[in-house]
């Protein structure tokens, strides 16, 4: 069952359109939160001494993560000049609709700036291979508690 076409006992589509909207932005405001604060992390790196006399491998893996950490923060902004563009035009339904398409992908960007920052910083304290493997690890727990969790439960209550 889609999640948008979840409909509670008596609920108008009006009214699940807004519990939809509601139930997203109370999501986006944890994201969002996080992110900027990687993302204002990540933009103080460049600044490190130290980090001007890192290799190439460093400063690819840095300009990547920074990279996707400014994606990540615009995609989970959107859905809030979205609706400023779109309000009181009737268009809830592709609001919510399109805003959850952006929220999923600032996940991804998400994920994928965590895991840039954590392989720059185990790149200091592991050899390269070692910090590596452990970023892959990480990536393939968010890929289990993301999306395999949530595909199971699904799953089992069709």
């Amino acid at each position: 069952m889609d999640r948008l076409s979840y409909e509670r006992e008596g609920e108008t589509s009006g009214e699940r359109l807004d519990r939809h909207w509601n139930e997203l932005l109370q999501e986006l405001r944890l994201v969002q939160t996080g992110t900027q604060i990687l993302f204002a992390f990540l933009l103080g790196i460049a600044f490190q001494n130290q980090f001007h006399t890192t290799d190439g491998f460093t400063h690819a893996v840095y300009a990547c993560t920074l990279t996707a950490a400014a994606l990540a923060v615009a995609l989970f902004l959107a859905p809030v000049a979205f609706h400023r563009s779109l309000y009181r035009q009737g268009l809830r339904d592709h609001l919510v609709r399109i805003s959850d398409r952006l929220a999923r992908a600032g996940m991804v960007f998400l994920v994928a700036s965590i895991c840039g920052g954590l392989l720059i910083a185990l790149d200091v304290v592991l050899p390269r291979g070692a910090a590596v493997a452990v970023v892959a690890g990480v990536l393939l727990w968010f890929l289990t508690f993301w999306l395999a969790l949530p595909a199971y439960v699904r799953h089992k209550h069709r």
